[in-house]
């Protein structure tokens, strides 16, 4: 793609606004309301976000996983404990999360801190999954070199066989992550790049403060 094309790539966001009367006092009430627009609007990706973790390397580490429950002021994801964001956790806990929504022009940035959920948290959801999913999840070993797509497609094989006719357990290196904000931001894409932000801090008493900041 040549340069001209990406210099004049431009689209004005004309969808809706952020105003102050929408604003709520607690930013997980707000972050409801727009996952519950997401949903509609993209059931097939509303749940997806953006996680940053930094490595040993100090650089930033990012890629794409699904929420899976937001509840108790936390949001939580599930993946291999040996893969290379669960490593990036355990030596730097603090993250950020990116939620893009296109057809809405909005996106929510979050920053917290991640730990591991509970291990009955991580059965229960790894009850839910697809059988295959749950094979899947035995047979990776996840961000550790794969010298073929046939060693992967073997592996999973042989755990097809082990588990035949049986309950498959959730593997004891696999489970959730939750993350603990302290920070939001939402962003309404408006026209001539105008856009509306709000974001949302932690205080020391635990409670949340609120401003709008210039786009």
């Amino acid at each position: 793609m040549k340069s001209e094309e990406l210099k004049t790539a431009r689209k004005e966001y004309d969808r809706d606004r952020l105003s102050e009367e929408e604003v709520t006092a607690n930013p997980f009430e707000l972050f409801d309301i727009w996952l519950a627009d997401a949903k509609i609007a993209d059931p097939n990706y509303f749940n997806a976000m953006n996680l940053s973790t930094i490595g040993e390397d100090g650089y930033p580490h990012s890629r794409v996983v699904l929420l899976k429950d937001a509840k108790d002021g936390a949001f939580s994801f599930f993946t291999n404990y040996e893969s290379t964001k669960s490593k990036d956790i355990e030596n730097h806990p603090k993250v950020a999360l990116n939620f893009f929504w296109k057809e809405l022009e909005r996106q929510v940035r979050i920053e917290g801190t991640a730990e591991q959920v509970i291990a009955q948290e991580s059965d229960d959801y790894f009850a839910t999954r697809p059988r295959e999913s749950q094979i899947g999840a035995w047979a990776s070993e996840q961000s550790s070199r794969l010298e073929s797509r046939e060693e992967l497609e073997k592996r999973v094989e042989s755990f097809t066989k082990k588990f035949k006719g049986k309950k498959i357990p959730r593997p004891p290196f696999w489970g959730g992550f939750k993350i603990t904000p302290v920070y939001f931001e939402f962003w309404q894409g408006r026209m001539s790049r105008l856009h509306d932000r709000i974001d949302y801090r932690l205080t020391t008493d635990k409670s949340w403060t609120n401003k709008r900041l210039y786009p």
